[in-house]
């Protein structure tokens, strides 16, 4: 089940994640978080 979350990013950042969005990697800036904190936390199990 999926929560939402409210978080705070900076403009610059939010830009970028734009982009990789409207690349079509991402199906929206949601799924590209998720997606790249899963990663993170997959290496911080390491």
């Amino acid at each position: 089940m999926k929560q939402k979350l409210s978080i705070t990013i900076d403009e610059d950042l939010i830009e970028k994640l734009k982009k990789v969005v409207d690349s079509g990697r991402f199906r929206n800036k949601s799924h590209l978080v998720e997606f790249s904190l899963s990663e993170f936390l997959k290496e911080a199990d390491d």
